[in-house]
């Protein structure tokens, strides 16, 4: 698996998972499908989220049900590759194929996400 370095930091990388939208965190967008949150087009239609209601929602749920940890790891991606495909964590669609649910996820999020095209673009 090659370096997929990101450019932001652990404290900012869970902070948009918990704050930001379906547009920016794919944590995000899973979790919303997967609660019944209704996907909208926003700004310009380019971007797909839940709204300002269903993103807090969604907010609220997470603060309520999800929790965080992590661990050290020179090459976290090398650990990420090993845990994604020895645990049944069904939420992670790269790497994961081989889950049961893998499809049926990816075809959630891709009902979600033709439905919000069929809609007009939310303010």
């Amino acid at each position: 698996m090659a370096n997929r370095t990101s450019t932001q930091n652990l404290r900012k990388r869970v902070r948009n998972h918990y704050r930001g939208n379906a547009a920016s965190s794919t944590l995000r967008l899973t979790l919303g499908c997967l609660l019944g949150l209704e996907l909208r087009r926003v700004g310009s239609g380019q971007k797909m989220t839940f709204g300002k209601a269903g993103e807090a929602t969604l907010s609220q749920w997470m603060a309520d049900n999800a929790r965080v940890c992590w661990i050290e790891q020179n090459e976290p991606w090398t650990l990420e590759s090993q845990l994604i495909y020895e645990l049944d964590l069904p939420l992670n669609l790269a790497q994961n194929r081989h889950n049961a649910f893998h499809s049926r996820l990816q075809e959630l999020r891709a009902q979600a996400r033709q439905r919000a095209r069929e809609l007009p673009i939310s303010s």
